[in-house]
C-alpha cells in the first residue's frame, strides 16, 4: 500500500481568497468565512494531516474556516475513546434503546441535557451553503490531455531508463489521470461503478478468524446474535468480533460502554437492531443495493428535521454531499479489516434502515461527517446513540490498528448553544487555531467564555511547527508537467499568483504541500 500511495498523490485545486457565505448558526447572511479547495483525489494520510490543521471536507470540497474573522469560530474537536466513560445522560440513551429493543417500550420525554439532533449537525447549514454555491467547471479533458502529453515528454527524457522505471512512470501518470477524470461533483443520479477487485474490503464476508477462536467462542457468538447486534454480517459495528469484547464488568465496577451497548436481549425481543458498515466510495455492492432506501431516509430527515421543501433534498445533492468522497480506498496489512476511506454506517431496525452515520476511517481516527435518521424514530435519541456507537467502533478498530485511537466529532462552536454539547463527550481536546496542538477542552472553556476566537496554546512563544518553511519544495502541476514551486514561480509574472500559492502552502503546511499536487491553470 505504501507503493500505491507513492504512485497516487493527492490532487487539489485551491481557490484563492476567502469564501463568504450564510452562517448556519447565527444566520448572518455573509458572516461565515473560509478557505477552500476541490480535492480531485486525496490519500487518507493527507486528509488526516489536513484535519489536524483545521480542515474538513463536504463531499469533495475541503474547507478551512478563517478562524479570526468568521462570525462563529469552528474548532476541530476530538474525543479520546480509550479513556471515554459514558455520562449519566449517555447511559439513559443506551438503556432507552435496550428497553425499546427488548420490550418495545417507548420512553416519554427526552434527555433534557443534550439535543436530539445529530452530533454532525454543524455540517448542515454551512456545508450546504458552500457546496450549493460551488460551481466548479474544471476542464477535465484538458487536464487528462495535459497529463498524457506530460507523460510522453517525461518518457522521451527517460528513454535510457530501464523498463521497470518506465512502468512505474506509466502507472504514476495513469493514476493521476484517473483521479482528475473523476474529480468533478456528481450531478448524476447513477451511483458510481463497483470498485475493482482488491481495491476495497469485501464487506459481505466476516473478518478472518482462527477456527480455534470460533469454536471457543461459539456460545458467546450465539448470545451476541440474540442481542441488539442481530446477526454478525460482514464487518459490522453493532456486533463486534467476539474476541474484541472486553471482560464483563464486575458488580462493583461501572459498566463499560460495550457492556451497555451489547447487553444481551431476551430470545423473544420485540425488535432487532443491526449496524452495518458499507464502503461508500468507491461504492460497495451493499452500498449500491441500499442506495435508494438510504436516500429516502435522508430526504425525510431533511424535510422533517430541517424543514427543507420536497424538491431540495435531491439525489444529486445527497450524492455530492454524503456519498462522493475524494478519499482513496486503502487496505494496508496493519490497517482495520474494512480498510481506510469513506463509509456509511447503516442502522437497520427490523430489516429497514432507520439511520445512517457517514464516517471516514483514517490512520489515526474515525471522523464523523454527518448523521441522518428516520424522524419516526427520533424518540430513540439517535444522534446521541450513534455518537456512542461510533466511539465504541473506534475502540474496536484500535484493537487491530493501535494508532487509530481518536474520534473526531467535526467542529465545536462555543458561541452556538446548540453545538456546545459536543464538549460533553469527555475526555476531549480542541485544536489550537494558531499552533495546531491539541489542548484539553477543560483548559479552553474559560478563554472561550471571554472571547469567540482564542489561541489555546498558552506558550506565547510556540509557533506552528508544521508551517510552510520551504515553499520552493511544494509540488505544482502546471502546463502539462509536475514541478516544484521553485521552478513554477519562474514562469509567473503576476504577483497575485505568488500570494495565492503561498497562502495555500501556509494553510496546508509543509508536509502536505510536498506530497499533494496543486493544480494551477
Amino acid at each position: 500500500m505504501a507503493s500505491w500511495n507513492a504512485l497516487s498523490p493527492s490532487i487539489v485545486e485551491y481557490f484563492e481568497g476567502e469564501d463568504f457565505y450564510r452562517c448556519g448558526y447565527c444566520k448572518n447572511e455573509s458572516g461565515s468565512r473560509s478557505h477552500g479547495m476541490w480535492a480531485h483525489s486525496m490519500t487518507v494520510q493527507d486528509y488526516q494531516d489536513l484535519i489536524d490543521r483545521g480542515w474538513r471536507r463536504s463531499g469533495k470540497y475541503v474547507y478551512k474556516p478563517v478562524m479570526n474573522q468568521t462570525c462563529c469560530p469552528q474548532y476541530t474537536i476530538r474525543c479520546r475513546p480509550l479513556q471515554f466513560q459514558p455520562s449519566k445522560s449517555h447511559k439513559k440513551v443506551l438503556k432507552k434503546m435496550l428497553k425499546f429493543l427488548a420490550k418495545g417500550e417507548i420512553s416519554k420525554g427526552n434527555c433534557g441535557d443534550e439535543p436530539m439532533d445529530s452530533t454532525m449537525e454543524d455540517a448542515v447549514a454551512g456545508d450546504f451553503a458552500l457546496i450549493n454555491k460551488l460551481d466548479i467547471k474544471c476542464d477535465l479533458k484538458t487536464l487528462s490531455d495535459d497529463l498524457k502529453e506530460s507523460l510522453e515528454s517525461e518518457e522521451k527524457k527517460k528513454e535510457k531508463s530501464s523498463k521497470k522505471e518506465e512502468s512505474k512512470e506509466l502507472s504514476h501518470s495513469q493514476a493521476i489521470e484517473e483521479k482528475l477524470g473523476s474529480g468533478e461533483p456528481s450531478y448524476s443520479i447513477k451511483v458510481p461503478t463497483v470498485p475493482k477487485p482488491g481495491k476495497g474490503a469485501d464487506l459481505s464476508k466476516p473478518p478472518c478468524r482462527k477456527a480455534k477462536e470460533i469454536r471457543k467462542e461459539r456460545k458467546r457468538l450465539k448470545l451476541m446474535q440474540q442481542s441488539p447486534a442481530g446477526a454478525f454480517e460482514g464487518f459490522q459495528a453493532q456486533g463486534q468480533p467476539p474476541s474484541l469484547f472486553p471482560p464483563k464488568a464486575k458488580s462493583n465496577q461501572p459498566k463499560s460502554l460495550e457492556d451497555l451497548i451489547f447487553e444481551s436481549l431476551p430470545e423473544n425481543a420485540s425488535h432487532k437492531l443491526e449496524v452495518r458498515v458499507v464502503r461508500s466510495s468507491p461504492p460497495s455492492p451493499q452500498f449500491k443495493a441500499t442506495f435508494q432506501e438510504s436516500y429516502q431516509v435522508y430526504k425525510r430527515y431533511q424535510m422533517v428535521v430541517h424543514k427543507d421543501p420536497p424538491d431540495k433534498p435531491t439525489v444529486s445533492q445527497f450524492t455530492r454531499f454524503l456519498c462522493s468522497s475524494p478519499l482513496e480506498a486503502e487496505n494496508p496489512p496493519n490497517g482495520p479489516e474494512c480498510g481506510f476511506g469513506s463509509f456509511h454506517q447503516q442502522y437497520w431496525l427490523d430489516g429497514k434502515i432507520v439511520a445512517v452515520g457517514v464516517i471516514d476511517i483514517l490512520p489515526s481516527c474515525v471522523s464523523s461527517v454527518y448523521l441522518y435518521y428516520d424522524p419516526d424514530y427520533s424518540f430513540l435519541s439517535l444522534g446521541i446513540y450513534s455518537a456512542l456507537r461510533e466511539i465504541a467502533f473506534t475502540r474496536q478498530l484500535h484493537e487491530k490498528t493501535s494508532q487509530l485511537s481518536y474520534y473526531y466529532m467535526g467542529f465545536y462552536i462555543h458561541s452556538c448553544p446548540k453545538m456546545k454539547y459536543k464538549g460533553q463527550y469527555r475526555p476531549s481536546d480542541l485544536l489550537c487555531p494558531e499552533t495546531y496542538v491539541w489542548v484539553p477542552i477543560e483548559q479552553c472553556l474559560p478563554s472561550l467564555e471571554k472571547s469567540k476566537y482564542c489561541r489555546f496554546n498558552q506558550d506565547l512563544e510556540a509557533v506552528d511547527e508544521g508551517r510552510s518553511k520551504d515553499p520552493d519544495r511544494m509540488q505544482v502541476f502546471y502546463k502539462k508537467a509536475i514541478m516544484p514551486y521553485g521552478v513554477y514561480k519562474k514562469h509567473q509574472k503576476d504577483p497575485s499568483e505568488e500570494a495565492t500559492v503561498l497562502q495555500y502552502a501556509s494553510l496546508v503546511g509543509q508536509t502536505c504541500s510536498e506530497r499533494m499536487l496543486l493544480f494551477r491553470n
